[in-house]
Protein backbone atom coordinates (compact mmCIF):
# COMPACT_ATOMS: atom_id res chain seq x y z
CA UNK A 1 0.00 0.00 0.00
CA UNK A 2 1.37 3.58 -0.95
CA UNK A 3 0.46 7.05 -0.15
CA UNK A 4 1.68 10.32 -1.88
CA UNK A 5 2.60 12.92 0.97
CA UNK A 6 1.99 16.68 -0.69
CA UNK A 7 4.08 18.87 2.08
CA UNK A 8 3.02 22.33 2.31
CA UNK A 9 1.72 23.90 -1.45
CA UNK A 10 0.64 26.63 0.18
CA UNK A 11 0.60 30.02 -0.92
CA UNK A 12 2.93 31.48 1.21
CA UNK A 13 5.64 29.09 -0.22
CA UNK A 14 4.78 29.86 -3.63
CA UNK A 15 5.88 32.94 -5.79
CA UNK A 16 4.71 35.57 -4.01
CA UNK A 17 4.18 34.54 -1.14
CA UNK A 18 5.92 35.67 2.58
CA UNK A 19 8.52 32.96 2.59
CA UNK A 20 8.63 32.37 -1.54
CA UNK A 21 10.35 29.31 -2.34
CA UNK A 22 12.17 30.73 -5.42
CA UNK A 23 11.09 27.93 -8.19
CA UNK A 24 8.07 26.92 -6.16
CA UNK A 25 5.50 26.60 -8.73
CA UNK A 26 7.96 24.80 -11.18
CA UNK A 27 7.03 21.51 -8.79
CA UNK A 28 3.58 21.51 -10.25
CA UNK A 29 3.54 19.42 -13.31
CA UNK A 30 5.30 17.07 -11.49
CA UNK A 31 2.77 17.05 -8.84
CA UNK A 32 0.02 16.86 -11.06
CA UNK A 33 1.40 13.64 -12.90
CA UNK A 34 1.67 12.35 -9.21
CA UNK A 35 -1.84 12.81 -8.96
CA UNK A 36 -2.71 10.87 -12.03
CA UNK A 37 -0.88 7.86 -10.50
CA UNK A 38 -2.95 5.33 -8.58
CA UNK A 39 -1.63 5.23 -4.64
CA UNK A 40 -3.51 4.42 -2.40
CA UNK A 41 -3.95 7.42 -0.38
CA UNK A 42 -2.85 11.40 -1.06
CA UNK A 43 -1.87 13.11 2.10
CA UNK A 44 -1.52 17.12 2.11
CA UNK A 45 0.22 18.88 4.29
CA UNK A 46 0.00 23.01 5.82
CA UNK A 47 1.92 24.84 8.07
CA UNK A 48 -0.93 26.28 9.95
CA UNK A 49 0.73 28.82 12.74
CA UNK A 50 -1.03 30.74 15.42
CA UNK A 51 -0.27 34.67 15.37
CA UNK A 52 3.02 35.30 17.11
CA UNK A 53 4.57 31.62 16.12
CA UNK A 54 8.08 31.05 18.27
CA UNK A 55 9.03 30.78 14.78
CA UNK A 56 8.54 34.03 13.61
CA UNK A 57 11.51 36.71 13.20
CA UNK A 58 8.89 39.31 14.57
CA UNK A 59 8.13 37.56 17.34
CA UNK A 60 11.77 38.11 18.68
CA UNK A 61 12.21 41.29 16.84
CA UNK A 62 15.08 39.90 14.84
CA UNK A 63 15.68 39.63 11.13
CA UNK A 64 14.71 36.14 9.14
CA UNK A 65 16.98 33.74 8.77
CA UNK A 66 18.32 34.16 12.32
CA UNK A 67 18.63 31.82 14.50
CA UNK A 68 18.35 31.76 17.93
CA UNK A 69 18.26 28.73 20.50
CA UNK A 70 15.23 26.95 22.45
CA UNK A 71 15.12 24.06 24.92
CA UNK A 72 14.56 21.65 21.76
CA UNK A 73 17.94 23.10 19.88
CA UNK A 74 18.69 25.87 17.33
CA UNK A 75 15.59 27.42 15.15
CA UNK A 76 15.88 29.15 12.19
CA UNK A 77 14.10 32.22 12.39
CA UNK A 78 11.07 33.24 9.10
CA UNK A 79 9.20 36.02 8.10
CA UNK A 80 5.57 35.60 9.22
CA UNK A 81 4.18 32.90 7.41
CA UNK A 82 1.29 30.28 6.68
CA UNK A 83 -0.81 31.92 9.88
CA UNK A 84 -4.10 29.78 10.19
CA UNK A 85 -7.30 30.61 8.19
CA UNK A 86 -5.30 33.83 6.15
CA UNK A 87 -4.82 33.86 2.74
CA UNK A 88 -1.02 32.55 2.77
CA UNK A 89 -2.17 29.61 4.41
CA UNK A 90 -4.53 28.29 1.43
CA UNK A 91 -3.42 25.73 -0.91
CA UNK A 92 -1.75 27.32 -4.00
CA UNK A 93 -3.84 26.72 -7.19
CA UNK A 94 -2.85 24.93 -9.79
CA UNK A 95 -3.53 21.39 -8.60
CA UNK A 96 -6.26 19.25 -7.95
CA UNK A 97 -7.18 19.59 -4.34
CA UNK A 98 -9.94 17.07 -4.68
CA UNK A 99 -7.85 13.99 -4.86
CA UNK A 100 -6.38 14.60 -1.22
CA UNK A 101 -7.84 11.94 1.39
CA UNK A 102 -6.32 13.52 4.68
CA UNK A 103 -5.15 17.18 5.62
CA UNK A 104 -2.25 17.25 8.55
CA UNK A 105 -1.61 20.50 10.07
CA UNK A 106 1.47 21.07 11.46
CA UNK A 107 2.82 24.16 13.54
CA UNK A 108 -0.05 24.74 15.15
CA UNK A 109 1.83 24.95 18.73
CA UNK A 110 2.99 28.66 19.37
CA UNK A 111 5.92 27.33 21.62
CA UNK A 112 7.56 25.27 19.24
CA UNK A 113 7.77 24.49 15.30
CA UNK A 114 7.17 21.62 12.96
CA UNK A 115 8.96 20.63 9.95
CA UNK A 116 8.08 17.59 10.31
CA UNK A 117 4.61 15.43 8.89
CA UNK A 118 4.93 13.61 11.36
CA UNK A 119 5.66 15.05 14.43
CA UNK A 120 6.78 18.64 16.11
CA UNK A 121 10.87 19.37 16.13
CA UNK A 122 11.46 18.39 19.56
CA UNK A 123 9.73 14.84 19.08
CA UNK A 124 7.53 15.76 22.02
CA UNK A 125 3.69 15.52 19.94
CA UNK A 126 2.48 13.55 17.17
CA UNK A 127 0.68 15.20 13.93
CA UNK A 128 -1.57 11.75 14.19
CA UNK A 129 -0.26 11.28 10.45
CA UNK A 130 1.71 7.75 11.74
CA UNK A 131 -1.67 6.60 13.12
CA UNK A 132 -3.80 7.30 10.24
CA UNK A 133 -1.02 6.05 7.55
CA UNK A 134 -0.80 2.62 9.39
CA UNK A 135 -4.36 2.39 10.24
CA UNK A 136 -4.61 1.98 6.35
CA UNK A 137 -1.60 -0.77 6.58
CA UNK A 138 0.26 2.09 4.52
CA UNK A 139 4.33 1.33 4.19
CA UNK A 140 5.73 2.81 1.01
CA UNK A 141 5.30 6.90 0.80
CA UNK A 142 6.45 8.54 -1.86
CA UNK A 143 7.24 13.34 -1.25
CA UNK A 144 7.10 16.20 -2.90
CA UNK A 145 6.54 19.62 -1.76
CA UNK A 146 8.37 22.49 -0.15
CA UNK A 147 10.70 22.98 0.87
CA UNK A 148 13.17 20.22 0.27
CA UNK A 149 15.55 21.67 2.85
CA UNK A 150 13.52 21.44 5.30
CA UNK A 151 9.81 20.23 5.91
CA UNK A 152 10.52 17.94 2.79
CA UNK A 153 13.78 16.59 4.44
CA UNK A 154 12.46 15.98 7.77
CA UNK A 155 9.43 14.31 6.92
CA UNK A 156 11.31 11.98 4.89
CA UNK A 157 14.05 11.69 7.61
CA UNK A 158 10.96 10.53 10.39
CA UNK A 159 9.35 8.57 8.12
CA UNK A 160 12.55 6.28 7.11
CA UNK A 161 12.90 6.48 11.11
CA UNK A 162 9.23 4.85 11.59
CA UNK A 163 9.85 2.04 9.39
CA UNK A 164 8.41 3.29 6.12
CA UNK A 165 9.96 2.87 2.73
CA UNK A 166 10.42 6.38 1.56
CA UNK A 167 11.34 7.88 -1.79
CA UNK A 168 11.30 11.76 -2.85
CA UNK A 169 10.70 12.41 -6.51
CA UNK A 170 12.84 15.39 -7.08
CA UNK A 171 10.96 16.74 -9.53
CA UNK A 172 8.07 17.28 -7.19
CA UNK A 173 10.40 19.28 -4.58
CA UNK A 174 12.52 22.26 -4.72
CA UNK A 175 14.82 24.02 -1.65
CA UNK A 176 14.84 27.40 0.20
CA UNK A 177 18.92 27.14 0.08
CA UNK A 178 19.32 29.04 2.61
CA UNK A 179 22.62 28.21 3.19
CA UNK A 180 24.55 27.47 0.08
CA UNK A 181 24.23 23.30 -0.83
CA UNK A 182 21.61 22.71 1.55
CA UNK A 183 19.47 21.42 -0.85
CA UNK A 184 22.54 19.17 -1.66
CA UNK A 185 23.39 18.35 2.00
CA UNK A 186 19.49 17.84 2.69
CA UNK A 187 19.47 14.93 0.13
CA UNK A 188 23.08 13.46 0.73
CA UNK A 189 21.51 13.53 4.51
CA UNK A 190 18.26 11.23 3.13
CA UNK A 191 20.45 8.58 1.44
CA UNK A 192 22.30 8.40 4.33
CA UNK A 193 19.43 7.19 5.81
CA UNK A 194 18.30 4.79 3.24
CA UNK A 195 15.47 7.06 1.61
CA UNK A 196 15.69 7.15 -2.40
CA UNK A 197 15.94 9.97 -4.16
CA UNK A 198 14.23 9.23 -7.94
CA UNK A 199 13.10 11.07 -10.60
CA UNK A 200 9.53 10.93 -11.39
CA UNK A 201 10.09 8.48 -14.73
CA UNK A 202 10.94 6.03 -11.64
CA UNK A 203 7.73 6.65 -10.35
CA UNK A 204 4.91 6.15 -12.68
Amino acid sequence: MTALILVDMQNDFFPGGALEVKGGDEILPAVNHLLEHSFDAVVATKDWHPEGHISFAGTHKKNPGETIELDDGPQTLWPEHCVANTPGAKFAPGWPKEKVDKRIYKGTDPMIDSYSTFFDNGHHKKTGLDTWLKERGIHTLYLAGLATDYCVKYSALDAADLGYRVFVVTEGCKGVNLHPDDVKKAYREMRNKGIRIVSIDEVI
